[in-house]
């Protein structure tokens, strides 16, 4: 069987480092895409010393002449990406009435036009082999959070684009489907703690109380749904977003 080659973004760290260790377990070559090469490199030894294969690659995301250049180098390097995970995000959070158009603007060009570039960029080899899976971070904040009208508004769009993405792409064996995590633990976790003012500790206790299972999401319980997602057995599920939140959002 021919090794599959998947493509994360944002996979310095976090959520991202998490999938493409799982992924690289899984059995598939990983590209470990995030906007500092030097910055995968970590997440590339990690894949590398589990006996796994993977390259870093250094790419704006928001960047289509970026954004085509790393896909083809991942094809050369480690063959045609069959699976991609748009994972790559930043948060520039404030109320509305402080927002700027450099905070709105930014948001929106890593979340939205990366997911929109990076797919774009590599259908064209799934679409050639008649299979491939594409898997998008949204967030349970597409349903809307204070002091994020960027972020929320770039996570409800990445929905309607995997959405459509699964119309579009289904005839070629191509499936869409969108992940939304709810408080997972991270860097990015942590800088909105320390937004608000709390601990970071504090911050974890006060989510876990809300959460029907009584505690906060760990990078890897969104790495195992990728897993799923992106498998054999989940060539019937498209079209959907999954919600990794401990309990019902929608």
């Amino acid at each position: 069987m021919i090794t599959k080659v998947a493509i994360v973004t944002g996979a310095a760290r976090g959520i991202g480092a998490a999938t493409a260790r799982r992924l690289a377990e899984d059995g598939m070559a990983v590209a470990v895409l995030d906007l500092d090469e030097a910055a995968g490199g970590g997440t590339v030894k990690e894949i590398a010393d589990a006996g796994g294969r993977a390259i870093a690659v250094g790419a704006d995301v928001s960047n289509a002449g970026q954004v085509a250049d790393a896909v083809e180098r991942v094809a050369a390097e480690l063959g045609a990406p069959t699976v991609l995970v748009n994972n790559a995000g930043v948060i520039r959070d404030n109320l509305l009435f402080k927002m700027t158009e450099d905070d709105w603007d930014t948001v929106l060009g890593v979340h939205l036009r990366g997911a929109f570039l990076m797919s774009r960029a590599a259908q064209r080899y799934m679409v050639e082999r008649r299979w491939g899976r594409i898997v998008t971070l949204s967030s349970s904040s597409a349903l809307g959070n204070r002091g994020q009208a960027n972020y929320s508004a770039a996570k409800a769009g990445m929905q309607g684009l995997t959405k459509t993405l699964a119309i579009e792409l289904g005839p070629f064996g191509i499936t869409a489907n969108a992940v939304a995590p709810g408080f997972i633990v991270t860097d990015m976790t942590a800088a909105t703690a320390a937004r608000v003012g709390m601990s970071f500790e504090d911050f974890q206790a006060a989510a876990a109380s809300q959460i029907p299972v009584r505690r906060v999401g760990q990078p890897a319980d969104v790495a195992n749904t990728i897993s799923f997602l992106v498998s054999e057995g989940a060539s019937f599920v498209s079209g959907q977003v999954i919600y990794v939140a401990g309990g019902p959002l929608s």
